[in-house]
């Protein structure tokens, strides 16, 4: 039988850790040959080596996403490389400085927008000329945060960057539908990642802000903990493939109902 992904090319950012290695090692399961972004090329040598032994093929790209030339870059050698496009997965990013407004620096600020926001600016707007020749698809990791839950106190940066790739992921979209390039966004709630090591937070300052709130054990009421890393990765194979051929602009909340309560 044929794999979803026969002979694509992907090309994921923040593929080192959590969510990134595991859609790409879904995306290799399944055909694609998939070039792995990362700040630091050792945290993907060993995505590159599973991918090996799952019979595809990876490419190494040590990159800043928030840098224009490097992500130009990238690209350009994904293209050398295998001289195709057909999937790219925006999901690099950081919680970042958390903290009150009136405590956040403005290079903290910056910080995290660049890394969120400018980032998947930049790793759409230079897949586009290799995407649209053929079409393909584009899928960007937003959070439940700043769309639909508002109560990471202290995280006023991280929940503008997430509602920024909302509106820019439905602008691309419609852009791009010209091309037969497909864009969506996934809105995941807790997944067990370690994004905490991109997380700075000042609890003493934090007090002045929250709002206490109490919820039932095991916030997450459809398995009563948080998701896992394949699961979003199985979303991403499916926003990937043929089978949702006629779905873009959407966002998709994959959280086990959590930010409904």
């Amino acid at each position: 039988m044929d794999k979803l992904l026969e002979n694509q090319v992907a090309f994921v950012t923040g593929a080192g850790s959590g969510i990134g290695k595991a859609a790409a090692l879904k995306l290799a399961e399944n055909g694609a040959k998939v070039a792995l972004v990362d700040l630091h090329k050792e945290n993907v040598a060993e995505v590159q080596k599973q991918i090996q032994d799952l019979g595809s093929e990876a490419l190494v790209l040590e990159a800043n996403v928030a840098h224009p030339k490097e992500m130009e870059n990238a690209y350009k050698k994904t293209m050398d490389q295998w001289g195709r496009l057909d999937v790219v997965f925006a999901n690099a990013g950081i919680n970042g400085e958390v903290a009150p407004i009136e405590d956040l620096k403005p290079e903290d600020w910056e910080l995290t927008i660049s890394n969120n926001l400018t980032s998947t600016f930049l790793t759409i707007k230079y897949a586009i000329p290799h995407l649209k020749t053929k079409g393909g698809s584009v899928i960007i990791t937003s959070s439940i945060n700043g769309n639909r839950t508002f109560r990471g106190f202290g995280m006023s940066a991280y929940s503008t960057s997430k509602k920024g790739q909302m509106g820019f992921g439905k602008m691309a979209a419609l852009e791009l539908a010209n091309y037969g390039i497909r864009v969506n966004i996934i809105c995941p709630g807790a997944i067990e990642t370690n994004i905490g090591e991109n997380t700075w937070k000042e609890k003493e300052n934090l007090k002045k802000v929250e709002i206490p709130i109490k919820y039932p054990k095991g916030s997450q009421p459809l398995e009563h903990h948080p998701g896992k890393p394949e699961q979003v990765a199985d979303l991403v194979l499916f926003l990937a493939s043929n089978l949702s051929s006629h779905i873009t602009g959407s966002e998709i909340y994959i959280d086990g109902a959590e930010s409904l309560l």
